[in-house]
C-alpha cells in the first residue's frame, strides 16, 4: 500500500490565503490547513477525507496535525501514514473503545468504518503574536455521527532558534448518546508521534517532573503534569514538551517510554448525550536536544500553562 508524502504541495487543491501581521494560513478545502509565521510555515492540519477507495479511506480517516521542520521548511518531524503503526499520525486524538448507544468503538486505530471527518473552518483570528483557528469535526461510524468535535488550536510566535508553543484544545459533544471515552495509555488520548525514521535510529528518550523514570515507573504513575521527549530526525535533534491542563479527569496517565517517538496522555471521560467537554492540551517543540535547563523550563512552562 502506497501512502502520499507527509508534506503535500501547496498546489494541490482549491486555495484560500488569509494573512495577518506576522501569521498566514493557507486553506485548502479538501486537503489541508497551513500555517505559517513570516513566511515560515509551523503546522498543518490534515483534513482530506475520501472513500473512494479503501486504500484512500485508510490513508484519510483520522484529521491529525504535521509540525513543519523549524530548519527545513520541506519536511515534517511528524509521521503520517503508513510506516510502523500508521494509525499514528502527526498530533491526534482518539480513544480505542468509545462506548455510545450500547457498542463499543474504535476511533484510535479507526477500525471497521469509523472515521474522523472535516466538515469545516469555524474560525480563524490571526494576530502579530499568535493565530488561532477552529475546526469541526464528526466522528463517525459509517454515515452515523457518534461525536462532534470542535478542535481549536493556538500557534504561537515562534523564537529566534525556531521553537514554538502549540496549545491543542478539544470540545466534544456526545451526538448518538451518552459516551464514555476510555482505553489504555498505549490506545488513547491526546499524542504525538513522531517523524517514521525515528524508528529505525531508536532516539526518542524522555524525560519527567522527576528525572528520567523507567518504563514501570511512569506506568504507575498518576496526574503526572507533562512529560518531555527528544529524538533525531532530518538529521537534527529535537525536543518536545507535552502538557496535559489541570482541567483534564484525574487518574490521567502517560504513555512516554517508547524508543520509536511516541508519547502522550490518556484520560477517560464521561459525556451526557447533548452535552459537551474540552480537553486541552499544550505543546512546545523546540530544535536541539534537551539543555541543560530542561527540568525548570519544563516546570516554568507547565505553571504557565496551568495559570
Amino acid at each position: 500500500m502506497k501512502f502520499l508524502a507527509p508534506f503535500v504541495a501547496l498546489a494541490i487543491g482549491t486555495l484560500a490565503t488569509h494573512a495577518g501581521p506576522g501569521f498566514s494560513m493557507v486553506n485548502s478545502n479538501d486537503e489541508f490547513i497551513l500555517v505559517s509565521h513570516a513566511s515560515r510555515p509551523l503546522v498543518k492540519l490534515m483534513i482530506k477525507n475520501d472513500r473512494s477507495t479503501k486504500e484512500a479511506a485508510h490513508e484519510t480517516y483520522k484529521v491529525y496535525l504535521h509540525v513543519i521542520d523549524p530548519l527545513d521548511k520541506s519536511k515534517t518531524i511528524t509521521k503520517g501514514a503508513g510506516d510502523k503503526f500508521t494509525h499514528h499520525r502527526g498530533i491526534y486524538i482518539g480513544w480505542s473503545k468509545l462506548k455510545t448507544g450500547g457498542k463499543s468503538y474504535d476511533t484510535w486505530h479507526m477500525k471497521g468504518n469509523v472515521m474522523q471527518v472535516y466538515r469545516d473552518l469555524v474560525s480563524k483570528d490571526l494576530r502579530t503574536d499568535r493565530a488561532t483557528f477552529s475546526v469541526s469535526i464528526d466522528w463517525v461510524d459509517g454515515d452515523e455521527v457518534l461525536l462532534s468535535e470542535v478542535r481549536t488550536f493556538i500557534v504561537h510566535k515562534p523564537e529566534a532558534n525556531g521553537a514554538f508553543i502549540l496549545d491543542k484544545k478539544s470540545r466534544i459533544t456526545a451526538v448518538k448518546a451518552d459516551a464514555e471515552l476510555n482505553g489504555d495509555p498505549e490506545h488513547a488520548g491526546c499524542q504525538f508521534r513522531a517523524s517514521a525514521e525515528v524508528v529505525k535510529n531508536k532516539s526518542a528518550r524522555y524525560f519527567f517532573p522527576g528525572g528520567e523514570m523507567t518504563q514501570k515507573e511512569v506506568q504507575a504513575s498518576r496526574d503526572m503534569d507533562w512529560a518531555a521527549m527528544t529524538f533525531k530526525a532530518n538529521g537534527n535533534d529535537y525536543h518536545v514538551h507535552h502538557m496535559s491542563h489541570p482541567s483534564l479527569p484525574t487518574g490521567l496517565r502517560y504513555s512516554a517510554y517508547r524508543d520509536y517517538g511516541r508519547f502522550g496522555s490518556f484520560w477517560v471521560a464521561t459525556i451526557k448525550k447533548g452535552k459537551s467537554k474540552t480537553f486541552p492540551i499544550r505543546f512546545h517543540i523546540s530544535p536541539g536536544a534537551f539543555p541543560d535547563s530542561i527540568a525548570k523550563d519544563c516546570e516554568a512552562r507547565y505553571e504557565a500553562f496551568a495559570k
